[in-house]
Formats: C-alpha cells, structure tokens, sequence
C-alpha cells in the first residue's frame, strides 16, 4: 500500500503564502492584464523583459514575510498564464528570467531562502499558455513542451513541498495526459504534493486519482476525504482583488475578515493559502507586508489552533469546533473588547453551550483558565488594548 503521510505533513501545516510575481508584475495592472485589458499589444508588454529588474535580496525579504505571518510554505508563481518563465528553461524557450534584465534563476533563489528559512517551497506551474502556439494548433506538442518544463523543475532544485496545478479548466475537454503529467512529478518528487485548481467554479471537486488535494478558490471550505486515499482542502484567498500586483487596487480586506477565513479553513481541517502580489523589481508592497504582519499577530497568539487543528464531527452552540493532538479547541468569532460599552453595561456576553465534555479549558493567547457552568461557558472579553476579533479556547480530550 502506498505511504501517504507526505499529505497529512502537508495537511497540518496550516497556512501558506500564495505569491503571484512575473513580467506583468512591472504593468501593475493585475495577473490578467493581457487578457483583461483591450489596450494591451503582446508585443510591448513582452519588452518589459528588458526592464526586469529584480532586487538582490527579494527572496529573503519575501521569506521575511511568510515568517512574519506564520506562513510554513510558500506557493510561488514559476511560470504564469503569459507563458514567462521564472527559472531557467533550459533552451525550451527564451522567455525565461535568465534571458530578462536580470539574467538570474529567480526559482532557485526562491528555492534556497525557502529552505534557508526552514519554509517550504512550491511551485505554482500554469497549465494554459497564451504565448505557446503549440497550446491552439498542436496540442499533443503543447503537452510534450508542458512536461519537460516540468522535468526542470523536478530535476534542478532539490526536494521541494508541491505542484500547484492551474489552468485545465481552460480546454475542460481537452486530452491533458495527467497520467504523464503526475506521473513526471511522482518520478522525481515522490514526495511532493500535487495540486490542480479547479478554478472559481468547482470548488472541492475531487479529480484525478493522483491528485493529493482540492481548492477552494476565494470560495468557503468545507470538509474533505472520506475516500479511497487522503486528500486535503487548501483555501486560496486574496488580500485584494487581484493575485498579480495591481496598484490601483485598493479594495482590500479587513485583517478581521482574513483571521475568519483562517478559522473556517482550519476548522475543517483545511490550510489557507494567502496570496500577494510582488512589485515589478520583486518587493512586497507596504499595504501587504502591513496586513499580513497584523494577521501574523492573530496566529502568534493561536498557533496550536493553526497547527493543530483537524475536523471533528462535535459541536457547540455559538463557537465553531475541531480537534487537536489531544484536544479540543472551540472558536468564538465577534469577542468584544472589555471597553465594549455592552460589556461595561453587565449586558449579557455570549454564552458557549459545549456539545461534549470540556476539561481544564483555557484560552489560547492568554491562558487564562475558563470555568464551565454545567457545560456552558461565557466568553470572556478581550482585555483593554486588545482585541483580536476571533478568540480561541482549549480543552483537553482525547
């Protein structure tokens, strides 16, 4: 029987950095602008490979990040739907980083931070290609040209944490040979896990019989498995509302909103995967570095939950529950701050009724103990100058 443990490795580790970098990084128009933007000519977009100029340090400073955050892995952007390559595509073409302005592999500087950092690297790898002609008018070619790309970045880099598939959904009837594909990845990576996006609109679909997880694109989780082999759910989820760097986007998410969307895809035993978007010499832009430091905050003080958690089938009134090493944890959304006027008022707070027996529970970020009243507990609010929106207990158990 084959091993599965590298998936539940990879189930447990919670949360991860999704990075959208490559030549449209430098328009700052989004990930999509050449299909997006009537305006946009292939031709002068593809020029910018002239002025792709990337900082010398952009792979630690983005590692510096993830760390910031509590991010264990990173998913990085290898090559994207434009068909620019950041690793060195060894004579398949010459739209390739090392043939840019800055004439480096940018993959196996991400590759070495990562694992300098003890993060775990993986590659995002389109399926489609706007820039191939193959992709139209032969696409069997397309699929050999497909496969050595991948045999590059099987071979060059070490052992790395995934595949980050994306992009079928584009010839849904298609003949992708996904025997071929996974089967270049289990060759060289047996210990990677493979991953195909099923895009906005199947999300949680299972797939191929070598896939080891299902996403759940900017779209709410729910539990997965239960079938022949383990799988995991990853939630992708961006900051704003574009992958790619878009500097007229300034329509981004509460860091409240984005500790929830933590805590519903942990819950159900699935990681969030949280995108940026590099600027166009490789930075992280301010607005990002500042929200994702403030969510990181938030999994400091919980990072047993954000580690530990996996699905259980028990319940509680009011709070959200899942199961630890040998715990439980309870998550209760909306916890006032002890200055909340309804608090000072001795208004009711929220009461958590336990559908299970609770024991020794405490709250995490603080590890104050909690007192249970025939299996029912108050919430206890956040004290004067914190507030961290979503606050999670912890009970001993099996």
């Amino acid at each position: 029987m084959k091993d599965y443990s590298y998936v539940e490795r990879f189930s447990r580790l919670g949360l991860g950095l999704f990075v959208h970098f490559g030549l449209y990084s430098r328009v700052g128009k989004g990930e999509w602008y050449l299909k997006n933007n009537k305006r946009a000519k292939r031709e002068i977009y593809e020029k910018n490979i002239e002025k792709f100029n990337i900082k010398k340090n952009w792979a630690k400073d983005l590692v510096k990040t993830a760390k910031t955050l509590g991010a264990k892995y990173i998913t990085l952007t290898t090559r994207h739907h434009d068909g620019f390559s950041l690793y060195d595509t060894e004579g398949l073409c010459d739209f390739d980083a090392p043939h840019s302005a800055c004439g480096r592999d940018l993959v196996s500087e991400f590759v070495a931070a990562c694992k300098e950092s003890g993060i775990l690297p993986v590659f995002y790898h389109t399926l489609l290609d706007w820039r191939a002609p193959e992709y139209q008018n032969d696409f069997g070619a397309y699929i050999d040209y497909l496969v050595k790309s991948l045999e590059i970045l099987c071979k060059n880099y070490g052992e790395i944490g995934g595949f980050w598939f994306d992009g079928m959904w584009d010839k849904p009837d298609g003949d992708w040979q996904e025997d071929r594909l996974y089967g270049t990845i289990r060759k060289y990576q047996p210990n990677a896990v493979i991953i195909n996006n099923t895009g906005l609109n199947e999300l949680g679909k299972l797939g191929h019989i070598e896939l080891d997880g299902v996403t759940f694109e900017r779209g709410t989780p729910f539990t997965v498995g239960g079938g022949e082999r383990p799988i995991f759910g990853e939630m992708c989820q961006v900051l704003n509302d574009h992958w790619g760097f878009a500097k007229g986007d300034c329509n981004y998410k509460s860091v409240k909103e984005l500790i929830e969307n933590l805590v519903d895809a942990r819950v159900c035993g699935c990681n969030l995967l949280l995108n940026t978007g590099l600027r166009g010499d490789g930075s992280v832009n301010q607005t990002d570095k500042a929200i994702l430091s403030e969510l990181g905050k938030w999994v400091k003080a919980n990072g047993e939950f954000v580690y530990g958690a996996r699905y259980c089938a028990l319940t509680a009134e009011n709070a959200d529950v899942c199961k630890g090493e040998d715990c439980y944890f309870v998550a209760v959304k909306e916890t006032p701050m002890a200055a909340d006027i309804n608090v000072q008022r001795n208004e009711e707070l929220k009461k958590i009724t336990l559908g299970f027996e609770g024991k020794d529970g405490v709250w995490l970020d603080d590890n104050s103990k909690i007192k249970l009243n025939k299996g029912s507990f108050t919430v206890k609010p956040f004290e004067y100058g914190k507030s961290l929106s979503v606050r999670i207990a912890k009970f001993k158990g099996e």
